[in-house]
């Protein structure tokens, strides 16, 4: 019986323990310690109102005090209720003298708007003054300015014309050449084929023939200064890979060395050799197999690159 009775102290002792340990807190209180966040977060609260803000946070500080010790209901509740009221007071201090400040500053505003107004006034009359006296002169100049204005005109459309027709001249070359040369136009640019008949049978060296047809080309070129070519080598799937591939890169190069030879810089010519790649018919004949033993020059178009290769072109 002893043991039982002890066990029970020692229970209500950790219940009473546990009770006193549990935080207190009324719906008073919770909500002066909501308004008093609210007061904290507002800017003006801070700027405008820093005692009474600081006298409310005392308050609240009492409030949260007496509820730590959990002393009783109403004297939390009234402390509480001091500390809303100091905070509600925090508050329309600070909104009143916002608005106060607001008068002041709309008030400086209109002082400077007056001013501003009175000095933009003076400086117009100075202004009107100065460009009477300058009016004349002004006259004179623009008179002189138009004539010379229609003069520049003049020089400007005379220079256009001949800029048109040398353009339309060199389209025309262009176009004529591009014909004789059978060049094909594609996403590209324009595409001239040097066929295998134009190389020495089995050979990278250029017939005569050949040498002709890159001689157009290089004119082309010296009038197109903004025009670059790339040189593809190609063969038939006679041999092997290897040999096609050596071949197609030895004819692009003579093709680019010959260019090089008649005057268009290194710089604007590349190469590239394919072998048996890209055929442009089976090779299945003697006659096919000639069509894909070529040389392809592409002739970029104004001022711009040359897209790769890919399947089918």
């Amino acid at each position: 019986m002893k043991i039982r009775s002890m066990m029970s102290l020692l229970a209500a002792a950790v219940l009473a323990t546990a009770c006193a340990t549990t935080p207190m807190t009324t719906p008073t209180l919770d909500q002066a310690r909501a308004d008093f966040v609210a007061a904290n977060n507002n800017p003006q609260v801070a700027q405008y109102a820093p005692l009474e803000f600081k006298q409310a946070s005392d308050a609240l500080d009492q409030a949260n005090a007496a509820a730590a010790r959990r002393e009783a209901v109403g004297d939390v509740d009234r402390l509480a209720y001091v500390a809303k009221q100091r905070i509600a007071t925090a508050m329309e201090v600070a909104k009143a003298k916002a608005a106060e400040a607001d008068i002041a500053n709309a008030s400086r505003e209109r002082d400077q708007v007056r001013l501003a107004a009175r000095t933009a006034e003076a400086d117009r009359a100075k202004r009107d003054a100065e460009a009477a006296q300058a009016q004349a002169a002004q006259a004179q100049m623009q008179a002189q300015a138009a004539q010379q204005q229609a003069q520049t005109a003049q020089q400007q459309a005379a220079a256009a014309q001949e800029q048109n027709a040398a353009l339309a001249q060199r389209a025309a070359v262009l176009e004529a050449l591009l014909v004789e040369l059978q060049a094909v136009k594609t996403e590209r640019g324009y595409v001239v084929t040097i066929g295998d008949v134009l190389f020495a049978h089995d050979k990278a060296e250029l017939t005569p023939n050949g040498m002709s047809t890159l001689r157009k080309l290089a004119d082309v070129m010296a009038q197109n200064p903004n025009r670059t070519v790339l040189v593809e080598g190609f063969t038939d799937s006679t041999g092997s890979s290897s040999y096609n591939q050596e071949l197609s890169q030895r004819r692009a190069e003579a093709v680019a060395s010959a260019l090089g030879s008649m005057g268009v810089a290194r710089n604007r010519v590349a190469m590239k050799a394919y072998g048996e790649a890209f055929p442009v018919a089976p090779n299945d004949t003697a006659s096919n197999r000639q069509l894909n033993r070529r040389v392809e020059i592409v002739l970029s178009n104004e001022n711009a690159q040359i897209p790769p290769r890919t399947a089918g072109r």
